[in-house]
C-alpha cells in the first residue's frame, strides 16, 4: 500500500522488521511491518482525502476523536531504533498490567505508554502519542 501511495505523491513511511518465518520444509526471513496495516502520511490537509483513492486504504488512525499527528521527532526515534543491531532492552519487572509509565531509556524515552499485557518473553506497551501498541520482546541473557 505505501507502494501505491508513492506512486500518487504522498510520502510515506512504513516501517518494517525482520522475522523469521517457518514453512514445512524451510525457514525463511521476511521483512513484515514493524505496526500492522499502519502506513505514516506526510501531507497537507488539502491531500487528506486523495489517499482514499488507493484500494485498500480504509481511514486515518484516530486519537481523542481527531486524526492522529505523529511528530517528525517519534519518526525519527522509530528509524533510530530499527537502525540499531541490537535493538533495546526493556525491563518492566515491577510494572502490572494496567500501569502507566514514562519510558526511559531507547528510541521512546520520554514516551508515556500503558502496560496492557506481561508475559513471559514479551511485554504489550500501548503508546498514548502514537495511539498503538508495541510489543517488546525479552531478552535472553
Amino acid at each position: 500500500m505505501a507502494e501505491r501511495l508513492n506512486e500518487i505523491g504522498i510520502v510515506t513511511y512504513c516501517p518494517l522488521i525482520s522475522k523469521t518465518s517457518q514453512w514445512s520444509d524451510r525457514k525463511k526471513i521476511v521483512h513484515v511491518p514493524l505496526f500492522n496495516s499502519y502506513v505514516f502520511v506526510q501531507l497537507t490537509e488539502k491531500e487528506r482525502n486523495l489517499i482514499f483513492e488507493v484500494p485498500g486504504v480504509v481511514r486515518y488512525l484516530f486519537w481523542l476523536g481527531k486524526p492522529a499527528i505523529v511528530r517528525s521527532s517519534e519518526i525519527e526515534a522509530i528509524k533510530k531504533w530499527l537502525s540499531e543491531p541490537e535493538g533495546y532492552e526493556v525491563s518492566m519487572d515491577k510494572w502490572q498490567k494496567g500501569d502507566k509509565i514514562v519510558l526511559e531509556s531507547g528510541p521512546f524515552a520520554t514516551q508515556s505508554a500503558i502496560i496492557q499485557e506481561v508475559k513471559q518473553n514479551h511485554y504489550i506497551l500501548i503508546l498514548e502519542s502514537l495511539g498503538c501498541v508495541l510489543r517488546v520482546e525479552k531478552k535472553v541473557f
